[in-house]
């Protein structure tokens, strides 16, 4: 049977806010802090609150599409902080296609500063070779990655957040079993209105270059670079739960020109 799988993303993402009136609380507000879609905030999980984040992106151009799931933990509070992110996607060329698991990371991020205009929390990963690297899901060996995400408060209403890292996979594999070491670097910019405490309008720029593996052995490098307008709604529950719900439309441009897209984002914390 065949699956559409962005509307049943879409279904699955967007439909709890359509029953979010039910049941929220309109006299509890929680700020939106760490929902953005794709670079990192750089604020780590308060003690006792843990978060679970699902995004699906979509490619109109080709095709293609990666969901993941992530589950940040305070370990015990907002200093240290331990997460993993499970992605499934769908990758190749219309009309051969390969699906699946991804390879999957362990993150840690130390809170090095939290103060009320500013937040700097540096994450080191792990990245678990669970792909299958003969579909191109994975590089069939483990990898290594730093990310750098800074997060400043400019205004009442609007805040901004910068990210730069690096990522380093020894022996990565191609299809056929060639190895060979690769690298990349990701850098990226937000801004992002605070419409309300429940209610944030954002634009990102995210730009990715990464060597890949070929054939006879030697590297290519794949660059990407998006644009990336969108909006987020929380609804804040008596319970003490917040929901996240967000779309954002990558628009690419550079390397990527040509091909948009659309992204949803679901998020549960308490």
């Amino acid at each position: 049977m065949k699956i559409n799988y962005l509307r049943f993303a879409s279904i699955a993402l967007i439909a709890p806010c359509l029953l979010s009136s039910l049941n929220a609380s309109a006299e509890e507000k929680k700020r939106i802090e760490d929902n953005s879609f794709l670079l990192e905030e750089a604020y780590n999980q308060e003690e006792g609150v843990i978060q679970y984040i699902q995004a699906y992106q979509y490619s109109k151009k080709t095709k293609n599409w990666n969901y993941t799931f992530t589950n940040e933990i305070p370990m015990p509070n907002q200093t240290h902080q331990f997460s993993y992110t499970v992605p499934l996607a769908r990758v190749g060329d219309d009309p051969v296609f390969q699906s699946g698991l991804g390879d999957i990371a362990l993150n840690y991020r130390y809170q090095l500063i939290k103060n009320d205009d500013l937040a700097l929390s540096p994450r080191l990963s792990i990245i678990l070779p669970t792909g299958q690297y003969k579909k191109g899901l994975g590089n069939g060996t483990t990898g290594y990655q730093v990310n750098i995400p800074l997060s400043v408060d400019l205004a009442d209403k609007w805040v901004s957040h910068w990210n730069v890292g690096a990522t380093y996979t020894p022996k990565a594999r191609e299809a056929s079993g060639v190895r060979a070491d690769i690298r990349g670097t990701n850098h990226g910019a937000s801004l992002v209105y605070l419409h309300s405490e429940t209610l944030n309008f954002l634009v990102e720029y995210v730009r990715n270059e990464n060597q890949a593996v070929q054939a006879d052995g030697s590297k290519a490098w794949e660059k990407s670079a998006f644009l990336n307008p969108g909006l987020r709604h929380a609804t804040n529950y008596a319970s003490g739960w917040q929901m996240v719900s967000g779309v954002s439309f990558p628009i690419g441009v550079g390397p990527s020109r040509k091909d948009n897209g659309i992204l949803f984002y679901l998020s549960f914390e308490k």
